[in-house]
């Protein structure tokens, strides 16, 4: 799912580097640039058809994608004076809420988007006014079927005693770590308010801790672990290697992680981001997005989940409305502690 979330982005890191000190030599060269963050490698086709086609639109348009970490992304904007070297970018829910609180995101024109009214009205809810909930990406299970058959249908399956010291679990600095120790605490009674008994049961596990999703998905593939919580995307890119891991969407439900899209604060070309946010709520955008090898989840209604992806995303309103969520304004103000807690208490 998403900026934060994508770990090939060290691959990629001399690349964004000398792509995020060229914005303001290219404003010069033209009044119609957009400037507009992406995720690394095939992650931004999408983004990239649909700058082809509002380009096509929109004549003398240039669209400049640029791979990037959010982080590097905000710093420059707060370093910015006067007007954001960026125009728009996308965001997990986490760091959404923070630029929401930190108003260097710009709030939604509601009128100026005609694709808004068929957005799943509870995932619109979430992005507060500011962006548009762009795709979503899933937590679930993932394992290898060469070393478990048979496989887990639960989230509390994962306590099983025939696992223990056999489960991979990430970092808390990434979101789906925290989404680990989330659905850790929410399986035995506790809550986002209540994360200790998260903290002790994911200590039973006896697990190996990863610093990073991508890590995570290489230690299931090298058959280091069996079976961890991990993103739909990672164990589908897997899958599509030949590999024997496996993807279960457990009871009660996966969960579910919305990206948002938002325009930032002070652009130059606030009409031309409604286009781009309406672009990606529009039903050939989301249907690209929803094929192999993205498996990003649609966010608007009537979108068809092509076959290929029926193994990682729901296929169906009812299995959409099933999905789990986080509530994130309970997690986000205590992310350094979690992330300070985890190194002490796994080796990472």
């Amino acid at each position: 799912m998403r900026v934060t979330r994508r770990r090939s982005l060290g691959l990629i890191a001399g690349t964004a580097a000398a792509n995020l000190v060229a914005p303001g030599q290219a404003r010069a060269q033209t009044a119609r640039e957009l400037v507009i963050i992406t995720y690394p490698g095939k992650l931004s086709e999408p983004h990239r058809w649909l700058a082809d086609q509002l380009e096509a639109r929109h004549a003398g348009l240039k669209i400049r994608l640029v791979p990037s970490d959010s982080q590097d992304v905000v710093a420059q904007i707060k370093a910015a004076q006067g007007f954001s070297p960026f125009d728009a970018m996308p965001n997990d829910e986490p760091p959404h809420l923070i630029g929401v609180q930190e108003g260097y995101l710009e709030k939604r024109r509601d009128a100026a988007l005609k694709n808004l009214g068929a957005v799943y009205p509870d995932l619109l809810a979430k992005s507060q006014g500011f962006g548009v909930p762009a795709t979503y990406s899933l937590v679930g299970i993932a394992y290898n079927n060469s070393m478990i058959k048979t496989p887990p249908t639960s989230w509390a399956d994962l306590w099983k005693p025939e696992y223990k010291g056999k489960i991979g679990i990430a970092r808390t600095s990434s979101n789906l770590g925290l989404a680990t120790l989330a659905i850790a605490a929410k399986s035995f009674g506790g809550s986002e308010d209540a994360l200790d008994v998260g903290w002790d049961r994911l200590k039973a596990l006896e697990p190996k801790a990863a610093r990073s999703p991508a890590i995570l998905t290489q230690l299931l593939e090298r058959e280091e672990i069996a079976i961890a919580p991990l993103w739909n995307n990672n164990t589908a890119a897997a899958a599509e290697k030949g590999l024997p891991i496996r993807f279960v969407m457990p009871r009660p439900g996966a969960i579910a992680i919305l990206s948002f899209f938002a325009g930032l604060a002070k652009t130059r070309h606030p009409e031309l981001i409604d286009a781009w946010l309406d672009g990606i709520l529009s039903p050939a955008y989301q249907a690209r997005a929803a094929a192999a090898p993205y498996f990003f989840g649609p966010t608007v209604r009537g979108v068809s989940v092509p076959d290929a992806a029926k193994p990682y995303t729901p296929s169906t309103p009812d299995g959409v409305l099933a999905l789990q969520t986080i509530d994130w304004t309970k997690i986000v103000p205590q992310r350094g502690q979690l992330v300070d807690r985890f190194d002490r208490t796994f080796a990472t």
